[in-house]
């Protein structure tokens, strides 16, 4: 790769590597496990980064994704996710984090019981914001795949007990 490739693909990683850290949290459910799919995404990417073309974001989101799937296919069954330390990556400036970080974890626990592809398709259309085509694209699925997909995903997570609010006042 040229110089300005290597500047260039040293931007990207600047510029997007806490949207793709979120990006992959909410995928895996696990900060470390996210950032272990990050970096090997990135990894993949980096000697093809010329070929990459006008949206790179795109390309490493799917290489991301892949990368999920691949390991989603062979975790090991006795191999466990250790829990989140700190998923504090705001540094924000507010002194009681509880009711955010307790949000965070029931949606990820909630995610946490949908397969790999419905987790997928949640992930991409509602917190990538990708439309059903540039999902179904980005996962090699169909169109209709996708939605009925995302269809089954949502009406488990309404059932989710992990997003039932038991206070006055209903849902989350």
């Amino acid at each position: 790769m040229t110089r300005a490739g290597d500047a260039d693909f040293e931007l990207f990683v600047q510029a997007q590597s806490t949207q793709l850290l979120r990006f992959a949290e909410m995928l895996c459910g696990d900060r470390h496990t996210a950032e272990d799919l990050v970096q090997q995404a990135l990894m993949r990417c980096y000697p093809k980064w010329h070929k990459v073309g006008d949206d790179p974001l795109r390309y490493v989101r799917r290489a991301v994704v892949n990368r999920f799937l691949t390991q989603v296919k062979r975790r090991w069954s006795q191999e466990l996710p250790s829990d989140p330390v700190d998923n504090d990556w705001d540094h924000r400036t507010e002194s009681d984090f509880a009711p955010g970080v307790q949000t965070r974890e029931s949606v990820l626990s909630a995610l946490g019981a949908l397969t790999a592809k419905e987790r997928a398709v949640v992930v991409l259309r509602y917190t990538q914001d990708l439309s059903e085509q540039e999902t179904a694209n980005l996962l090699g699925l169909a169109n209709g795949t996708v939605k009925s997909t995302a269809s089954r995903a949502l009406a488990k997570l309404r059932l989710s007990p992990d997003l039932i609010d038991t206070t006055v006042g209903g849902h989350r």
